[in-house]
């Protein structure tokens, strides 16, 4: 035989020498819960290993992964109920914990890269990522709302919002409110492609955020449609996204690598929290390998084509690798 494959698999070193796909902390987003309060750590029951933080333990969690060199975060909060109404007022208010947090956060942490996220669902009572009126959840009323809000939070300084909600139009709306605002150095990281996925159950559970009827299929994308992620790329980048999002990303790798092979924009993946945890439960049972498995699955993602990936996995992997 000429060509014998094998040979570059025969060791280590020529099989390090030869791996396609590097990961490294250069690709990774850290998710972390912010909880109102001080000295305030509670581990999410679905997702092991994962925490709400209160700012002052936040601190010094993300001190302790930049040190690991972990440089981005994507901060949510954790909103009681008492403070959700209909309108999702809260989530523009300049003196609710939240906001008051990014400020602290980036004036702690200059350097550090920090996302939020624009969407209804934390900070409304009904649960969804729009108005509902009449049980429809309404579009271009909902984008007042996310305006008002993207505003507040790039106030507080941040460097990047993250549209979640899938209105359509909102990533140009929200372009031009944050430009009419003076804040046109502050990204848009838009969920482009995000999918009435069954694997967001245990980050609900974190931020106690589910719908209070109904579902989101009216706004989020069907898991069986595939050009409709064209679709959905092509209006964003029109728009003005300066990075397009699969979410979730491990049962969605053929639309990670359509959206990488079709626009030339950093290409974002979420590996989402019901994919985190079906690792861990599993590695708990003694069913899989789960070190092993977190390592395959972020290498799938970033094979696929994801420039960026957003995982609960962030700090431990490289807590693994940096030990090695």
């Amino acid at each position: 035989m000429q060509r014998r494959p094998r040979r570059n698999r025969s060791g280590k070193a020529i099989r390090d020498l030869s791996q396609e796909t590097i990961l490294t902390a250069n690709d990774l987003i850290f998710p972390l819960f912010l909880l109102e309060g001080k000295n305030l750590k509670t581990e999410v029951s679905s997702m092991p290993g994962i925490y709400r933080l209160s700012l002052d333990l936040m601190l010094k969690e993300i001190e302790s992964c930049m040190k690991l060199g972990i440089q981005a975060f994507d901060i949510f909060p954790v909103v009681e109920e008492s403070y959700k109404d209909k309108m999702a007022t809260r989530s523009y208010d300049d003196s609710f914990f939240y906001l008051q947090a990014l400020k602290t956060i980036k004036r702690e942490f200059p350097e550090a890269l920090v996302i939020t996220d624009v969407a209804m669902d934390p900070y409304s009572s009904d649960g969804h990522d729009g108005i509902v009126r009449n049980g429809e959840i309404l579009n271009d009323e909902t984008l007042e709302v996310l305006s008002k809000m993207a505003i507040a939070q790039a106030e507080t300084g941040v460097d990047m919002i993250g549209p979640s909600d899938m209105m359509d139009g909102r990533v140009g709306f929200l372009r031009d409110s944050l430009d009419d605002a003076g804040f046109s150095n502050v990204g848009i990281m838009s969920y482009t492609a995000k999918y009435a996925s069954s694997f967001y159950g245990p980050f609900r559970d974190a931020l106690d955020s589910a719908p209070k009827f109904g579902d989101k299929k009216t706004y989020q994308m069907n898991p069986a449609n595939r050009k409709e992620a064209l679709i959905e790329a092509e209006l964003d980048y029109i728009e003005g996204a300066d990075v397009l999002m699969v979410k979730p990303a491990m049962v969605y790798l053929d639309i990670i690598s359509d959206l990488k092979a079709n626009y030339d924009l950093p290409i974002a993946a979420y590996n989402v929290s019901g994919e985190y945890s079906m690792i861990k439960a599993a590695g708990q049972k003694g069913w899989i390998d789960a070190e092993r498995a977190r390592d395959e699955t972020l290498l799938s993602i970033k094979r696929a084509g994801a420039d960026m990936i957003l995982t609960y996995f962030a700090k431990e992997f490289m807590v693994a690798h940096r030990a090695k």
